[in-house]
């Protein structure tokens, strides 16, 4: 690890440790003043401390975990969100706690106290934090050694955080090996985006030698053997990379946590199905629900279901995907939209076995059959079932390209574990909010 990213990883953690330490700090006045008084007698000076050490390290271990101590690497806004997300996580177990100690429901306004002053303390502290951060880190000077493809659009994604990146100059590999080690050793970072494997593999040595921060776009392959075990039987390194998916163990729990996420929010949204249902209903008098047929694992059709939102018999001409203004949707339809309930029956699916919460996003059939014929490798995300979230949802755009998505599709699969699906519903709330990240094909 180069210094650089020692010094980044340091003050990472310093400055979340700090702001967990305050937000532990505004939690303790409050409960102190208000929720104490009914336990004087229980909690006296180490019961205190305990109680506060155990907000502390749930807060601080569910930033890391979200991502809030990047501070060095998201934008502003992200890390706000994603430290909100730990605070009212932390808040929750803890009024949880107090419910429990009272054997009563605890006057929940004082954990909303709590939550508004960490808020603020939050947003104030991300602020200064990334200013600390810019003028400790300034952005790094890179070189970009790219292959057949001009890497045009890494270079767009890292210009949009020119506080963290700057990319001052270009090669192709075509300029050569000797050339491209002149022009390495004036730069402290590297990105090597679309190179040969030989050449790549000559590069990476290079860099790794001379200290050099190095980044790599990865290609599918880099996906399947960086999730690889390793075997220490003999006295040569082998690596072990599964391609069967997930174990048995893991599917099993895996699919134990659908049937209760899904009946869970079958009882909770009830109300807006039956809502949502009269209105579509009653506007046209056309079926509630719209079935589209999608691939999920092992490449088995489905009906996926959602609220129908365009008038009855919408793609008669064949599938055409939808604009902001199609007159194709009806005035319930764009309420439903721009609220983002029209995916809710996907709830159904789940429970019936077809979906999973967190997944590769089921893709139309017409859809998998033509990116299949451009990228081979498209069918490896149908290992595991489709997800009403993933990944790629998380982290893709509307307009990532359909081989980078599979490449975090990829990346979920390879990685798998009930905390990483944990780590992206709660993360899902995120791009709720945001426009770019919904689903582009949305149908009916």
């Amino acid at each position: 690890m180069s210094k650089i990213e020692q010094f980044k990883l340091t003050i990472r953690f310093s400055t979340t440790f700090i702001l967990c330490g305050i937000l532990s700090g505004v939690y303790f006045l409050v409960w102190n003043n208000v929720y104490n008084p009914e336990f004087e007698n229980e909690f006296r000076g180490q019961g205190k401390m305990f109680l506060v050490t155990v907000y502390f390290l749930i807060l601080l271990v569910t930033s890391i975990a979200l991502g809030a101590s990047k501070v060095d690497k998201f934008r502003k806004s992200e890390i706000i969100f994603y430290q909100i997300l730990a605070a009212i996580f932390a808040n929750c177990i803890a009024y949880a706690q107090i419910c429990l100690l009272e054997a009563v429901l605890a006057n929940i306004f004082g954990m909303l106290y709590i939550l508004l002053i960490q808020a603020a303390v939050i947003v104030a502290w991300t602020l200064i934090a990334t200013e600390i951060v810019r003028r400790l880190s300034p952005p790094e000077e890179m070189l970009i050694i790219y292959g057949s493809h001009l890497a045009t659009e890494i270079v767009y994604k890292m210009s949009e955080m020119e506080e963290r990146y700057k990319i001052n100059e270009s090669i192709n590999v075509d300029a050569g090996f000797d050339e491209i080690v002149e022009k390495i050793n004036k730069f402290k970072s590297v990105i090597i985006c679309d190179v040969p494997a030989r050449m790549r593999n000559d590069i990476l040595k290079y860099c790794y030698q001379e200290n050099k921060s190095i980044y790599v776009v990865p290609k599918i392959s880099d996906i399947i053997v960086r999730s690889s075990a390793e075997i220490t039987y003999f006295d040569s390194p082998i690596l072990h990379a599964h391609s069967q998916g997930l174990t048995i163990e893991q599917r099993a729990a895996k699919r134990l946590m659908d049937i209760i996420l899904s009946l869970f929010a079958l009882i909770v949204f009830s109300p807006a199905f039956i809502v949502i249902a009269l209105a579509i209903k009653l506007y046209d008098g056309g079926p509630v629900f719209y079935k589209q047929k999608r691939a999920t694992k092992d490449l088995r059709e489905f009906d996926i279901l959602k609220f129908r939102s365009m008038i009855v018999d919408a793609e008669k001409d064949g599938p055409q995907p939808a604009t902001d203004n199609d007159s194709r949707i009806t005035p319930v339809g764009k309420i439903i939209r721009a609220l983002r309930v029209d995916e809710l029956p996907q709830i159904i699916n789940i429970l019936k076995g077809d979906m999973s919460v967190v997944g590769p996003r089921p893709e139309r059939v017409e859809h998998v059959e033509k990116y299949s014929k451009q990228i081979p490798e498209f069918t490896c995300r149908y290992k595991v079932r489709g997800g009403l979230t993933g990944y790629a949802q998380v982290f893709g755009k509307y307009n990532t390209s359909a081989y980078n998505k599979l490449k975090m599709d990829l990346m979920y699969i390879q990685n798998y574990s009930i905390g990483l699906d944990i780590k992206l519903i709660i993360m899902t709330v995120k791009i709720l909010f945001k426009k770019d990240s919904t689903e582009g094909f949305r149908g009916k």
